[in-house]
């Protein structure tokens, strides 16, 4: 059971929220990577509310069944690319904050695939998705329902 309805979140809060997920959503990175991303982030998490939405909309994306499966152990499975693997390197290290720190290196490894402009971005989305799943986690929107039209 929620512990707070959407109906009932302050005004503006939802909208301000969402503002910044349409920025990301426009910033041009791809969103199939994108939504793998804020899968893994959302199963370390442990964000149900989110693991539902970002499997459905990686399935709409073309992401297969396989690679959202394995993506807790991305590390040793042969089928992510280079990118991905610093992409997803990159995300657990910004939502493992309390534990670890991203390095240099960890920050150089995604000027191999993108611009600077495009690794500020992916941090905002990396940091958009732990600010979503704090709110779930937080409200407890119930799991279960999100629609990937």
């Amino acid at each position: 059971m929620a512990r707070i309805e959407f109906n009932q979140l302050p005004k503006g809060l939802y909208e301000k929220v969402f503002a910044v997920e349409q920025y990301v959503e426009s910033s041009g990175l791809d969103v199939r990577l994108l939504e793998l991303m804020r899968y893994r982030v959302s199963q370390i998490n442990h964000c149900l509310y989110c693991l539902d939405m970002h499997f459905k909309l990686a399935k709409k994306f073309g992401e297969t069944d396989l690679r959202l499966y394995s993506v807790s152990g991305w590390e040793e499975a042969p089928y992510y690319s280079e990118k991905e693997r610093a992409v997803l390197h990159f995300a657990e290290k910004l939502t493992q904050l309390n534990s670890t720190v991203v390095s240099d290196e960890d920050f150089e490894r995604l000027s191999d695939y993108f611009t600077q402009e495009e690794v500020a971005h992916l941090t905002l989305a990396v940091a958009q998705i732990n600010t979503w799943n704090r709110l779930m986690d937080a409200f407890r929107f119930e799991p279960g329902n999100f629609k990937a039209d």
